[in-house]
């Protein structure tokens, strides 16, 4: 009846396994077991080895290191940034294009230079590389699929990631779609070859247990701090429903340094949305009845991502105060009828997946009895621990909150990564957080659960969820990389129905209480959103109401609505800049669209009520969190950077490899791009064209270096480092950007070495 306190100092604990958590490591209610930093300590859970042990390899400017025994990592961190794993554009390699793809890769004899390049690998290096397809499967993907062989022109492709990412299946009455990637498709970027290393980029021989990092110009390989992930998994934390984990606490620490490697395997990584992604062969997953041949059940079942910080059956865990920074996975994720959760000012930021999961794709219908075994597979991560647990109403996730966290620069590695991702629960509260700076939606809800139901047929597809709230969050610049998404994202069901006195009739003033309550939110600066507030297949019983958009553009020119929902939704007493009730692309319209009211067009900023605009985010809590500096790729869209002139921001440049498919371009003289930075080097990606020129690079003030960005072989080359600057004192620093000639100057981010 006492609370326990376990204090950890300060200093860096290397994992050698990950720490496990079971229900005999619980506290009691109201006196939990709490893991906590010392007062002025910052301990750090690493599950990385620091490389040391560095030698030239060549004359290229490359350096190599031993590696531990069977290390395998997508990841590699450098003074606590992520580098750049080995990697350049078709165009940067000179290749030719005209790939023609089939069932099980690409004939690649009309294009000479690649043939050349593939012939001069070996099989285990063909083994190596991976092919990235940025928008490959729908503007908001970007799928990976590992090469397996090369022979006389011929490249074939892992499978089951080459058919899940080129031939699914299609279902019947869907109201949204999983497309296909046309097999001839070039894939914008080419990774993970020692064939391909630039500065500031690496490669792991995983056979030979060799690192190889190729350092920036000026960096001391002697003085960095090289970190390589060893552990997927830092903290597990798992229970059965019987016996659960419970009342433990978590405050004052970091999690960094894990990796996350099934995307390495011939699954690879055929993106569906919000990073869900198909891992079974046969292109079917998730289809459940609707497709023909018939898929998997229960509907959406589709693979998550790992998190490197994961709970299941676990009620009343506290995260306060933590930080959730440099991981190859998800962040933190809660599923498994988990509940009374509380995850509360932490900061999430430099992670390759999604900040904040709750759920799981496999138990939209727990109450069904057919889907006890699906669920225990896949919902908790271990079979032996479960196996006696009863499934049904118990392992409905229930009151989790999510409350005033700092969420930044997440999906850096899977760029349809979303803030926070909800998939099935009740009484959840997503409230004061704050996200910026991600590369597709901010708050996801119901994710793909909703792709066969509209107005027409509705209940296809059910869930559990019910009287959940997103509410006073402070969403902006969002949608920074891919596009048909927006600051929050529904889908599917929001409601348990409530009836009339009949039995039969749903009474929608009860429903609606019991639906997605979306209020007080404040969204605002986005290029490529489809709708800021976007309730999109299936979605239904949602209260959109006091809730403010400014500035979020993107091509309907819309602040809320969606394609195909199935309606109950209610607009009231918004601040909007743009367009209500969208719908007018996806007919049937659904229904009870036009029940909106009270809602107020503004032009500025400032015609938001204080009132909403200090309630929103971190205001209350915001002294708590210092952000994080953040380092390593940042793309052209940053809140970071700031554009002077006429840029204009060209998304979706599907024939071209820029990073993302996005870049900003100008054709004004003078036209400068600034960015203030911590760090030691900062390179300046773009394009190298002959319609380009001259452009003006200045550190701090200083003298002015003339960039020529005009390629000696008169050949497009697309996210190249067009400028790498000198060694910089640590600190903060200023780079200006100065458009000086040519007809156009092109920028695609940067690279920041802190």
């Amino acid at each position: 009846m006492t609370d326990v306190q376990v204090q950890l100092a300060d200093g860096v604990y290397r994992l050698a396994s990950p720490l496990k958590f079971g229900p005999a490591d619980s506290g009691a209610p109201g006196h939990p077991v709490v893991w906590r930093a010392m007062t002025g300590a910052h301990p750090v859970i690493s599950g990385a080895t620091q490389v040391t042990g560095w030698s030239q390899s060549g004359t290229g400017g490359v350096w190599s290191a031993p590696a531990p025994a069977g290390s395998n990592s997508r990841q590699l961190y450098i003074n606590g940034a992520p580098a750049l794993v080995a990697q350049q554009t078709p165009d940067q390699l000179g290749f030719l294009g005209s790939w023609t793809g089939s069932a099980t890769g690409y004939n690649i004899a009309n294009d000479s230079v690649a043939m050349t390049w593939f012939a001069g690998l070996n099989a285990a290096q063909i083994a190596n590389v991976e092919f990235v397809y940025t928008q490959g499967n729908g503007a908001w993907t970007e799928s990976r699929c590992r090469v397996t062989g090369y022979s006389n022109g011929t490249l074939t492709m892992a499978q089951p990631c080459w058919t899940n990412v080129t031939n699914r299946l299609s279902f019947a009455q869907p109201s949204g779609g999983l497309p296909s990637m046309n097999s001839s498709t070039m894939p914008s970027s080419i990774q993970n070859a020692h064939a391909l290393i630039q500065p500031g980029q690496w490669f792991l021989d995983s056979r030979a247990n060799v690192l190889y990092y190729q350092p920036l110009p000026g960096q001391q390989i002697a003085t960095l701090d090289v970190e390589l992930p060893r552990l997927e998994t830092l903290l597990q934390g798992a229970g059965s429903l019987a016996h659960p984990l419970h009342d433990v606490t978590f405050s004052g620490l970091q999690f960094s340094y894990a990796t996350w490697n099934d995307p390495s395997t011939s699954v690879g990584f055929a993106d569906v949305q919000s990073n869900l992604r198909m891992t079974t062969a046969g292109g079917n997953q998730g289809m459940c009845t609707f497709s023909s041949p018939a898929g998997s059940c229960p509907w959406g079942a589709l693979s998550q991502p790992l998190a490197n910080v994961s709970f299941s059956a676990s009620n009343r865990i506290s995260f306060t105060g933590n930080r959730f920074i440099d991981l190859g996975g998800a962040g933190l994720a809660f599923m498994y009828g988990s509940s009374d959760n509380l995850i509360r000012n932490n900061e999430f930021a430099s992670i390759a997946s999604t900040g904040i999961l709750m759920g799981c794709t496999s138990d939209p219908t727990p109450t069904h009895s057919s889907d006890a075994a699906t669920i225990k597979q896949n919902c908790n991560p271990d079979l032996a621990l479960v196996a006696n647990d009863v499934i049904g109403v118990n392992e409905i996730m229930r009151d989790n909150k999510i409350i005033g966290n700092l969420i930044h620069n997440v999906g850096t590695d899977y760029p349809s990564a979303c803030g926070i991702t909800l998939l099935f629960g009740r009484k959840t509260v997503v409230t004061q957080n704050e996200i910026h700076d991600v590369p597709y939606s901010a708050i996801t809800a119901g994710v793909i659960q909703g792709h066969v139901d509209n107005s027409a047929h509705p209940d296809n597809s059910t869930n559990v969820n019910d009287s959940n709230t997103l509410s006073d969050n402070l969403l902006h610049d969002y949608m920074e990389g891919l596009t048909d998404g927006g600051a929050i994202y529904i889908e599917g069901h929001q409601a348990q129905y409530q009836y009339k006195a009949d039995g039969v009739t749903i009474d929608p003033v009860a429903t609606l209480a019991h639906g997605m309550q979306v209020t007080g939110n404040v969204s605002y600066n986005s290029n490529n959103v489809m709708r800021t507030y976007y309730d999109d297949a299936g979605s239904e019983w949602i209260n959109w109401k006091g809730n403010a958009s400014f500035n979020s553009i993107g091509p309907f020119k819309s602040v809320q609505g969606g394609c195909e929902p199935t309606g109950h939704l209610w607009i009231t007493g918004n601040y909007v800049d743009a367009a209500l009730n969208d719908y007018n692309t996806c007919p049937p319209l659904p229904v009870d669209a036009s029940n909106d009211s009270g809602n107020v067009t503004i032009s500025a900023m400032s015609d938001i009520p204080s009132t909403l605009l200090d309630h929103a985010g971190r205001k209350r809590i915001r002294d708590a969190i210092t952000e994080s500096s953040i380092n390593g790729r940042i793309g052209d869209n940053s809140s970071q950077i700031t554009y002077s002139g006429s840029w204009q921001d060209a998304n979706n440049r599907s024939s071209f490899y820029d990073y993302l498919h996005d870049l900003h371009y100008t054709t004004n003289n003078g036209d400068t791009m600034t960015l203030s930075f911590t760090g030691t080097v900062i390179q300046v990606f773009g394009e190298q064209y002959i319609d380009q020129g001259n452009l003006g690079i200045a550190i701090d003030g200083g003298a002015q270096q003339v960039v020529n960005t005009v390629p000696a072989d008169g050949v497009r080359h697309s996210n190249v480092a067009v400028y790498t600057s000198p060694l910089l004192t640590r600190g903060q620093h200023t780079i200006t950007v100065t458009k000086l000639s040519g007809t156009y100057a092109t920028m695609n981010g940067v690279y920041i070495a802190p």
